[in-house]
């Protein structure tokens, strides 16, 4: 008998993970269908009883551009680089707000989740990869219109809107690394907000806190010499001076802190999978 069930071939073998570094992520290929489905819900859930549905991807970040533009163009008359300030800040708007909504919403993972999790397993991480694209997708609308301003304001008579061709092709890499930046963020938050409910309530004071950090309602031309290094040291900001550079042409753009940028969301990313993977045995006590 023990011969036998020593010469069985199981097609599945579930065992406790044990290690920080116990992360199979060949199971996340193998549930892609699943994060699929969790992109569809999370669409479903976000427009769910709304009058006008979708179309606040649109609307959202054209009354917020134009807020801006409002209070920190015209009343405040903050700087924007010589550039139109409803693009001005727009661009800085929909890149932020692709971030912002994957660390807020990635950082509920546990908390707003834990009867699903406590009920059928399923690789954890498929939760908050499946709201990193659904903010993609939500970006990808954002971004149409954004492209539409720009060759709108390109084409007029002596404008000062010039992309950079060259600069334009690090758009995949751009806005992989503000995924990756949110995500990293998100899930270091919903990790410890599993035992530390007060991080929950201070998520989005924080991040709005963070945005006036970063240059989104104000040229980073306005931080003093002696402080621009520091400041750019903030992940967020060399993304957004990238991203102007290349579709409005302001020449902003360091390269070294860019690079300090990209090496800081990769370490945030490689600290949250782990904490993650380590929280994720035994939050279903402490949720």
């Amino acid at each position: 008998m023990e011969s036998q069930r020593k010469n069985e071939k199981w097609d599945t073998i579930i065992r406790p993970r044990k290690g920080w570094f116990d992360i199979d992520f060949k199971e996340l290929i193998r549930y892609r269908d699943l994060i699929i489905l969790m992109v569809k819900r999370n669409f479903t859930v976000m427009y769910k009883q709304t009058i006008l549905g979708p179309a606040w991807v649109i609307i959202q970040p054209l009354m917020t551009t134009l807020i801006f533009t409002v209070v920190f163009g015209n009343i405040a008359g903050l700087p924007t680089d010589g550039l139109p300030k409803f693009l001005f800040y727009m661009a800085g708007n929909i890149t932020w707000q692709f971030f912002a909504s994957c660390l807020t919403n990635t950082s509920q993972t546990f908390t707003s989740n834990r009867q699903l999790f406590g009920k059928v397993y399923f690789p954890r991480l498929c939760m908050p990869f499946s709201t990193v694209l659904t903010q993609l997708i939500n970006f990808g609308v954002q971004f149409l219109i954004f492209l539409a301003f720009v060759v709108f304001y390109a084409v007029q008579p002596n404008s000062a809107v010039q992309p950079n061709g060259r600069l334009i092709l690090f758009t995949p890499l751009l806005l992989l690394q503000l995924g990756i930046l949110g995500l990293g963020f998100g899930i270091i938050i919903s990790a410890l907000t599993t035992k530390y409910r007060d991080l929950q309530m201070l998520v989005s004071f924080g991040v709005q806190l963070w945005m006036y950090a970063t240059p989104v309602a104000y040229a980073s031309s306005m931080i003093p010499e002696q402080y621009y290094f520091v400041y750019m040291l903030n992940p967020m900001s060399p993304i957004i001076e990238l991203f102007r550079s290349a579709y409005l042409g302001v020449n902003s753009f360091d390269p070294v802190t860019y690079c300090i940028s990209v090496m800081t969301t990769l370490v945030v990313l490689v600290v949250g999978i782990l904490l993650f993977n380590k929280i994720e045995k035994n939050f279903i006590d402490t949720v």
